[in-house]
């Protein structure tokens, strides 16, 4: 191959009218006659290569012959601008140098069941959808992270393995821990990241949860990615405000950085542009009201009583109400988690809210202010049958210096899910656990 520059399709326009080579795979390839097209992808694009037999030494048409969907090679060309194609640029091949030749990959460009895609999702990952989707996941990510960083948070991890129920004892995943009995899968660092808080003021975790729960809807992962942010002296009104300035800020960059993956999704960003502060707020006993009175607008949603949690058609019918996500705030005490801060003005109600998403994708954050108060806080952990030996370290945080705070956890899957628009979770997620998902 020729000592010319090599640079990834992301860059190609850097090298318009220039000769530069490619190293990537065969997505798609096309033969006419003399000529043939290979759509070549890198992980950072695609774009067509362009052999025109006449041009180019009898081996260099010969390996384009033989390349194969999902053969890696090195392809030397030169770059030409052509408004028509996706990338905006076209290579005119010169040479091409194969890497490896694959035979009979199993995910050809045709229908398969989604049993079978989940099966070699390890390949399904390079599929045009599954990348953007992917892709989106990861600018969701940095997003989210860059600006918590420019607001002054300090990212604190938390530990995977803990000794303790965070919220509750259902639906953990145990697994014996040397002489020390069992140890849990973390369902939340919430209660780690509030000695972070102690110590730094602003601080966010964000890692891997797990949840027990057998659930096989399509918004539910028994493993999945949570940010969970926690703020000193910071009240319920306050963590509202942190929650839809960061939301917003999310989208507002998807929008910007990821044009041609919403593109690929088929994405109507009509919905995404409205994600503006500030978001509407309903309380808990508003929504029955609601629920109340559309109930039959959507499937499934029945009249619930005050003390009964929402279901999925429930959250849908509230999203239908409104244009962007909506807070539902100060839900009844026995619905929550224990370190939820009862509202002064009324102890049957807690200071938290759920953040729901537009067009049925339900909730993305749930939020509170936290119970600051150790002899109330102890009081919560035995009404919810826990053992308050455990939680010692967790009332040093309210012996030694305690102040308000406040926080919440945001679902990443979740999230990219209504971003993209794609009906199931898992494919939101590189490769998905689920209940009946442990392969590959």
């Amino acid at each position: 191959m020729s000592l010319l520059p090599t640079t990834s399709i992301a860059r190609i326009a850097d090298y318009d009218g220039q000769a530069v080579t490619l190293a990537g795979w065969v997505y798609n390839k096309t033969e006419k006659g003399r000529l043939i097209f290979i759509l070549l992808r890198d992980g950072s694009g695609t774009i067509q290569c362009v052999i025109f037999k006449k041009n180019v030494a009898e081996e260099t048409f010969a390996a384009a012959r033989e390349l194969t969907q999902e053969s890696s090679c090195r392809i030397t060309g030169m770059v030409r601008a052509d408004e028509r194609a996706a990338s905006g640029y076209e290579l005119d091949v010169q040479e091409i140098e194969v890497v490896h030749l694959t035979h009979d990959y199993p995910i050809a460009p045709k229908e398969h069941g989604i049993e079978f895609l989940m099966e070699h999702r390890h390949l399904w990952v390079r599929s045009s959808r599954q990348h953007a989707l992917l892709r989106i996941r990861a600018e969701v990510m940095a997003a989210a992270q860059e600006w918590l960083n420019s607001q002054g948070f300090v990212r604190f991890d938390t530990p995977i393995l803990t000794g303790t129920a965070a919220e509750g004892t259902s639906d953990l995943f145990a697994t014996p821990y040397f002489d020390l009995g069992n140890a849990y899968l973390a369902q939340t660092g919430q209660l780690y990241v509030e000695a972070g808080m102690m110590a730094f003021g602003k601080v966010y975790t964000f890692g891997p949860t797990f949840r027990a729960e057998k659930s096989k809807t399509r918004r539910h992962l028994t493993e999945f990615w949570m940010l969970e942010p926690e703020v000193a002296f910071a009240t319920h009104e306050d963590n509202l405000v942190l929650q839809e300035q960061m939301l917003s800020a999310i989208v507002q960059r998807v929008l910007s950085t990821c044009v041609r993956e919403l593109e690929v999704l088929e994405r109507d960003t009509t919905a995404l542009q409205r994600v503006q502060p500030p978001f509407p707020r309903i309380t808990y006993d508003a929504a029955l009201d609601l629920i109340r009175e559309h109930h039959t607008e959507v499937e499934g949603c029945r009249v619930l009583e005050w003390g009964e949690d929402f279901g999925a058609p429930h959250e849908t019918l509230i999203a239908t109400k409104f244009d962007k996500p909506v807070f539902v705030e100060r839900f009844p005490t026995s619905l929550k988690a224990f370190y939820m801060q009862p509202d002064p003005a009324r102890p049957e109600v807690v200071l938290c809210a759920d953040l729901i998403a537009p067009e049925g994708y339900g909730e993305l954050i749930g939020g509170s202010q936290r119970i600051h108060d150790a002899t109330l806080l102890e009081q919560r952990i035995r009404d919810f049958g826990l053992n308050v030996e455990d939680y010692q370290w967790y009332l040093d945080l309210r012996r030694y210096g305690s102040v308000p705070h406040s926080g919440f956890g945001i679902g990443l899957e979740r999230t990219v899910a209504w971003i993209c628009n794609t009906h199931h979770i898992r494919e939101t997620i590189p490769f998905p656990r689920m209940l009946y998902r442990l392969y590959p």
